[in-house]
């Protein structure tokens, strides 16, 4: 409906079109100026508290669209808890430490690193997390995140290091920590022990064979001439191997193929004679494994024996069930080789070239060594098949190259010990979604104990000292207190810059060697335990926050890291985990849910959409999707998003510019003074209000899109404000029907404006500032809508539900009549409907109907009249569109018979006559 000319419909100065790339970086420069966080945080001194802790991203880079999906969902929540009367403090983190840091630094062109100390090194690694701490930071604020980015936690500020240090220390006094010779993931590309949350599996192609190993001593049990069969896929570690493992329940076989005698358990010999070929397969006996215990095996290519063992990690699922056996080199090898007394035997360096311990093969890289032993093994008759198999393998998360096992001198924290309290205090958590529950659960009941030391130099020392005669490490309560207070004071560089004495306190002596002169340790910590142990770093240090977190959010894959991590030290330190609640999402991926790459063009960049579409888009868009699972993005949703975005912006607009001259505090109508067109309204409202208001408390954002999404653009601009149009542009002003509609709109406009805010902030701020009434200087401060529960009435509002489904089928007969050309504008029909009972009686209840319908005439004939030939029928109603009879009013352009009868406005109808003089006499 078009009354543009006679009436100024949108009388105000909110643009139609957002212009969100241009306006949003003035907003967040305002909201910079007046120090919105600090004015949002004075407003909720005293309010209970909620804490959602950041997991601190990892300083290198610009950000990308997970990060963005990452920090927006956390916005929101604070924003939301903020708004619903919590103390919510946001203090933002970064992760600083770790080898893509060195290695950028590394690469650096202008950076001779053999020139420098390893204190100078560390200053230009610092220098370089600094820089980028900044660079995500505006990012991150360019997305419309609030926070005290004034006063972010860094895990290389030295407050954080020291109190890291004393974490450690804690857990050294609890008896958790211990130096031990073990097989860890090694990666030979970093030249570092890694921890399970730093691996990742990828597909790899790798070498599968069969190898026999000849029976040197049967013990009575097997005959000299028999070999036993082992399978690998590792063949490079063959030099290391120091036994042969069987499991004691299954029953061996000992066959006879083409002449020669083999071994293999009973339950795989058929899998193992189809897989090396064998076809004319002989059982001479069956044995049960226990009785080959201790048997003597030749090593195929070296001068020594392999020791059968038994154990039960032996299974049936691949293989011979007869297994290789390296201690150096597989966690089940070394803890059935420490049982054997085998010893451990590691003749790969850090680098992944083989010592002097692996004769023959020194110097050369462990993959390469793959197939020269295959060839070794297959001219001296011992490889009986050799295949390439692609499986899954672990690959460092950081180089995206493979792994090894390598039994090297490490620290570890003894998750053993305390397993079962993290595995009670896991049942305390409230799990969102509710699986993770079980995938942490499980993590933690299966996990190793944890390899903490890395051997690197960017990073937080391990701040153990030994004596220099003995070797004996030297750590308790006093030394740690100690370099703590020196790390607090100075940062963890004094490590590096100051000798072992000037680290101790004066006069130290070993307890336990009588040493007075040390050494410091070289490692550094796990980045892992950096970011761990930010529950005590930030949440005991700083006043505004509370330990424990009330919510945890990251992405799925944290379950390995951050939440693991954070719960081991947690617990350790504490016995109690540090956080309430864990809520997680997952990963982004394209339109075709394809995972993101650069190699493939797929990628979408968060600072990009923010230039061209502007941040509320690309938080409407986090709104949309259920976040629980993987999620899509692409140009092509953003732009649906857009569409949507636009049409909750136009009802605002139009809201906004019926409201300018309405007064709130001397305006407003009571709603037992309105109409039931407008007491719907505003129990819709309030349905609508509540459904928001759980689905935030519930997390569930996509609810809270699709509610207000479909409030503007069906149940108001498709419905109310459709009907109300002609009752705000052509009634006088005074009129109290008009007041109640703006009192409708005022209540729709400030509550549509409060819950939008924490997911569209630039834009609530925008349009809060024209609203009628406000005081507050942003709708930051403003607190969520109250439901009014006084307003539902079931009855009335299913009454008006029937309604909508009459008026839809009549909507859809006069869009049957403006395609066939008998009218143009709706108000130039009169609709006839012929109802059946139920419908008479719903209509017959009903007043203005002309303006229910949006036509200049309606008649309702008797329930279950027929209706003449044409008419469109649906659901038992009956619709004849017939033109309207009489003359369109000029202004109001209702067509009816009383036009003209005014000589002074011969072009109006009566009442907008009426009107027109009314407001001339004003």
């Amino acid at each position: 409906m078009d009354y543009g000319k006679t009436l100024n419909l949108l009388q105000t100065d909110f643009p139609m079109r957002g212009n969100l790339p241009q306006a949003e970086p003035g907003m967040q420069q305002h909201w910079e100026e007046i120090d919105i966080y600090s004015k949002v945080q004075e407003s909720r001194k005293g309010k209970p508290k909620f804490i959602l802790h950041d997991g601190p991203p990892y300083a290198n880079g610009d950000i990308h669209i997970g990060h963005a999906l990452n920090k927006v969902l956390k916005d929101i929540i604070v924003r939301f808890k903020t708004m619903q009367g919590y103390d919510a403090p946001y203090v933002p983190g970064w992760d600083t430490h770790g080898l893509p840091i060195e290695q950028a630094v590394a690469n650096n062109d202008k950076i001779d690193r053999k020139k420098m100390s390893v204190h100078e090194f560390r200053e230009y690694c610092k220098d370089y997390a600094l820089q980028s701490v900044e660079r995500q930071k505006a990012q991150f604020k360019r997305l419309g995140v609030r926070g005290d980015w004034n006063n972010p936690y860094i895990t290389l500020q030295s407050k954080y290091e020291a109190q890291q240090i004393r974490v450690f220390g804690e857990m050294v006094n609890k008896g958790y920590i211990y130096k031990g010779l073990k097989p860890v993931y090694w990666s030979p590309s970093s030249e570092s022990a890694l921890a399970e949350a730093e691996i990742e599996y990828q597909d790899k192609t790798s070498t599968s064979v069969y190898v026999a190993f000849q029976v040197k001593d049967g013990k009575g049990k097997l005959p000299e001439d028999a070999s036993i069969v082992i399978w690998t896929t590792t063949p490079w570690t063959l030099p290391a191997n120091l036994g042969i493992s069987l499991h004691p329940d299954f029953e061996y076989a000992l066959v006879e193929v083409d002449g020669k005698k083999y071994v293999v358990a009973q339950g795989l010999l058929e899998a193992v004679s189809k897989e090396i070929g064998w076809t004319d397969v002989k059982v001479l006996s069956q044995i049960k494994g226990s009785e080959l215990e201790h048997v003597l095996c030749q090593h195929p290519f070296y001068d020594r024996t392999s020791l059968v063992m038994v154990g039960d990690h032996v299974t049936l699922e691949a293989g011979t069930g007869c297994v290789h056996t390296a201690p150096g080199h597989g966690e089940d090898d070394f803890v059935i080789g420490q049982r054997y007394n085998l010893g451990v035997l590691c003749p790969v360096d850090d680098q992944g070239h083989f010592t002097a311990e692996a004769p023959g093969f020194e110097g050369m890289f462990y993959d390469k060594g793959n197939k020269v032993i295959t060839e070794m093994l297959k001219e001296s008759g011992h490889l009986l098949h050799m295949s390439l198999i692609q499986h899954q393998y672990p690959h460092d998360w950081r180089t995206k190259k493979p792994v090894i096992f390598r039994a090297t001198e490490q620290w570890f924290a003894s998750v053993d010990k305390f397993r079962e309290e993290m595995l009670e205090e896991i049942k305390k958590v409230k799990w969102t979604p509710a699986w993770g529950e079980v995938r942490l659960h499980n993590m933690i009941a299966d996990r190793g104990d944890w390899c903490i030391s890395r051997q690197r130099v960017w990073g937080v020392p391990i701040p153990i000292f030994y004596g220099r005669n003995s070797n004996v490490p030297l750590v308790n309560k006093e030394t740690i207190e100690h370099v703590a207070q020196i790390f607090e004071r100075e940062g963890s560089n004094a490590w590096f810059q100051k000798d072992a004495s000037e680290l101790l306190p004066e006069g130290t002596v070993c307890p336990i060697s009588g040493d007075t002169e040390f050494r410091k340790e070289t490692d550094i910590m796990d980045v892992w335990f950096d970011s761990g142990s930010s529950h005590v770093a930030v949440l005991e240090t700083r006043d505004e926050l509370e330990w424990p977190a009330d919510l945890y959010l990251e992405g799925s894959d944290q379950y390995r890291g951050w939440y693991n991590s954070s719960l081991i030290t947690g617990v350790a330190v504490h016995g109690q985990s540090p956080y309430k609640g864990i809520l997680s999402h997952g990963f982004t991926l394209d339109g075709e849910g394809r995972k993101m790459s650069k190699s493939l063009g797929n990628t979408i960049d968060p600072n990009k959409v923010c230039d061209k579409l502007g941040a509320d888009i690309l938080r409407l868009w986090v709104s949309s999707v259920d976040y629980q699972s993987d999620v899509r993005i692409s140009d092509n949703i953003l732009n649906q998003i857009t569409e949507v975005y636009r049409k909750i912006r136009n009802t605002l607009r139009f809201l906004l510019g019926n409201l300018s001259d309405f007064n709130p505090t001397a305006d407003r109508v009571a709603p037992d003074q309105m109409n039931e067109l407008d007491r719907f309204a505003l129990a819709r409202l309030n349905r609508m209000t509540d459904r928001v208001i759980k689905a935030y408390d519930a997390y569930e954002f996509h609810i809270v899109y699709q509610s207000v999404h479909h409030f503007c653009a069906v149940e108001m601009s498709a419905f109310y404000l459709d009907i109300i149009k002609d009752r705000l542009y052509a009634s006088a002003p005074s009129d109290s029907g008009r007041k109640a509609a703006q009192t409708v709109l005022y209540d729709a406009l400030t509550v549509i404006t409060k819950l939008i805010a924490p997911i569209l902030p630039h834009t609530a701020d925008e349009v809060w500032k024209y609203i009628p009434g406000t005081e507050l200087d942003s709708i930051q401060l403003s607190e969520l809508p109250e439901v009014d529960t006084t307003l539902f009435d079931e009855k009335m509002e299913s009454k008006w539900e029937q309604f909508i489904v009459v008026r839809d089928d009549v909507l859809k007969a006069l869009e049957d009549a403006r395609k066939e050309k008998m009218i143009g504008n709706s108000l130039g029909a009169a609709v006839h409907l012929y109802p059946n009972a139920e419908q008479a009686q719903l209509l017959a209840g009903l007043e203005q109907l002309e303006q229910l319908f949006i036509v200049s005439a309606v008649e309702v004939h008797e329930a279950g009249k027929t209706a003449p030939e044409g008419a469109r029928s649906s659901k038992g109603l009956s619709v004849q569109v017939k033109i309207a009879e009489g003359e369109k009013c000029e202004r109001c352009w209702n067509v009816t018979k009383d036009v003209g009868l005014d000589a002074d406005h011969p072009t109006l109808c009566k009442r907008c006559a009426e009107v027109i003089k009314q407001r001339v006499e004003v």
